[in-house]
């Protein structure tokens, strides 16, 4: 995610200009949308009995494991109410029974517990138990604890109801967008699982990359892009079904709305298709085309092949930040800059995934220094100016650092961490750093990585002992 607070500098040569937006700045259970009891703690063990906490601390694999995620949607007239069912299934990995498993209904960050945006009814395959975390984790208890290597799944009816704001999940007049709306399984790992709470200045999402089989009934005068690749067919009178596949992603997202449209294929063939709303001139959507046809091409030649065929991109000028990355899908104000790095988010937080709330660092700074190279810029001086504001600071604090120093945020985080990293490829040399990121990509392909993982591939890339490095730029892990 790009903030708007952010100073975006103006477009290299490299990528092009942009021209002037016309737009503005700037079984069966329950409805368990709302639970009789709610439990308001920000870890899943809070509320466990020590039989429950059955893993142990040696156990660091990652479940429930394999995810699969088949949905079937109908939107009613305006686009912003959708009803229908979704099935999870899902794989236990870990030698230590799962007796359970979490939904993260992200999304209800947006309302209230008593009038919550997504609801959960009509469980089957698990009996849930409570919403936590803001009414945005729910808990659902297996019939029996799955064994390791054993899957299961369970499935439910669900109800999306969009705001009334302009956001990641939100509606701009006839446009709708619809991020992190579909409930996701949560982590389980051998430090419990991950139940943080939302944030509204970066990411909390960590999810393993999963395979989802999305169908979406619609009415007719609405486009639909959405993660994956999608195929329309007629429906009922009026209306279009649009079947979007996505495979090996880590979420799926998806938008409405009468949008004028714009495609390319990059000369790397990657098919991009631009969305945008009325706001928006034809001329921005055509160059933030170009823009997004060179830069995935870019990051690609770095970093690997862009695995999907094709990339959604669309445009809404009256966003409060600048840009929000998904898998298969960017949601963008026309700002070139933010554009390169909302798809180098395709690589890092998409392929190479992180825990965004933990470790936000992995997948912004890294971003931001991608967006550097795409657009030619060395990083040198990028520190000037810059001074830490506490001894206790650090560039790989939680995001639970940042919401109480919003104003760090993005100083450290995205400014001076991709500062660190020129001072990286400085110190090893521009090819090893090159070969370093390249590999450790691939080695962490559709995997999660951590900080900790990311200096042991630095420090086997150079002979340099890297240990003063990690200590001067506060990178810990």
């Amino acid at each position: 995610m790009r903030i708007a607070t952010a100073v975006l500098t103006a477009v290299a040569v490299l990528l092009g200009g942009v021209g002037a937006s016309s737009g503005a700045g700037g079984g069966p259970g329950p409805v368990v949308g709302v639970a009789s009891v709610r439990d308001e703690v920000p870890a899943a063990d809070a509320v466990r009995t020590p039989a429950e906490r059955v893993w142990t601390a040696a156990d660091r694999v990652r479940t429930p494991a394999a995810p699969s995620y088949t949905v079937d949607l109908a939107a009613d007239a305006t686009g912003r109410v959708w009803t229908g069912h979704e099935r999870v299934g899902f794989t236990n990995a870990s030698v230590d029974p799962l007796p359970e498993v979490y939904l993260r209904l992200w999304d209800n960050a947006h309302g209230t517990c008593a009038a919550p945006p997504i609801t959960v009814s009509e469980v089957t395959g698990g009996t849930p138990v409570a919403l936590s975390v803001d009414c945005t984790a729910l808990r659902v208890v297996l019939p029996k604890p799955l064994g390791r290597g054993e899957r299961t799944s369970i499935a439910f009816d669900l109800r999306i109801e969009v705001p009334d704001r302009v956001d990641r999940f939100g509606h701009d007049g006839e446009y709708a967008v619809l991020g992190n709306a579909l409930p996701l399984l949560a982590i389980r790992d051998a430090a419990g699982t991950h139940l943080d709470p939302y944030t509204n200045h970066g990411e909390s999402f960590y999810s393993l990359a999963a395979d989802f089989d999305v169908t979406l009934d619609h009415p007719a005068r609405l486009r639909v892009p959405a993660t994956g690749t999608s195929v329309e067919s007629p429906g009922a009178p009026g209306r279009t079904v649009t079947i979007a596949t996505a495979r090996e992603v880590r979420d799926f997202v998806w938008a409405a709305g009468p949008f004028a449209g714009v495609s390319g294929t990059s000369a790397g063939g990657v098919r991009i298709n631009v969305h945008a709303d009325a706001g928006i001139d034809p001329s921005d959507a055509r160059a933030m085309l170009d823009v997004a046809l060179t830069s995935v091409d870019a990051h690609a030649g770095r970093f690997g092949a862009y695995p999907y065929a094709e990339l959604d991109v669309v445009l809404d000028d009256d966003l409060w930040f600048s840009g929000m990355e998904y898998p298969g899908f960017v949601l963008d104000r026309v700002r070139s800059t933010a554009l390169v790095h909302e798809i180098a988010h395709q690589w890092w937080y998409g392929i190479v995934g992180n825990d965004e709330y933990n470790d936000p660092w992995l997948d912004e700074s890294f971003s931001e220094y991608a967006t550097d190279l795409a657009l030619g810029r060395t990083g040198d001086g990028c520190r000037d100016g810059f001074s830490w504001a506490a001894p206790t600071e650090r560039i790989t604090d939680s995001m639970r650092y940042w919401d109480a120093h919003p104003s760090r945020y993005e100083a450290v985080v995205y400014d001076y961490g991709k500062c660190a990293l020129h001072e990286l490829r400085r110190l090893i040399g521009d090819a090893p750093m090159e070969a370093l990121l390249r590999r450790y990509a691939a080695d962490h392909w559709y995997g999660i990585s951590t900080t900790a993982e990311f200096k042991r591939a630095a420090q086997a890339a150079t002979t340099h002992d890297l240990t003063p490095f990690w200590t001067r730029h506060r990178i810990d892990g």
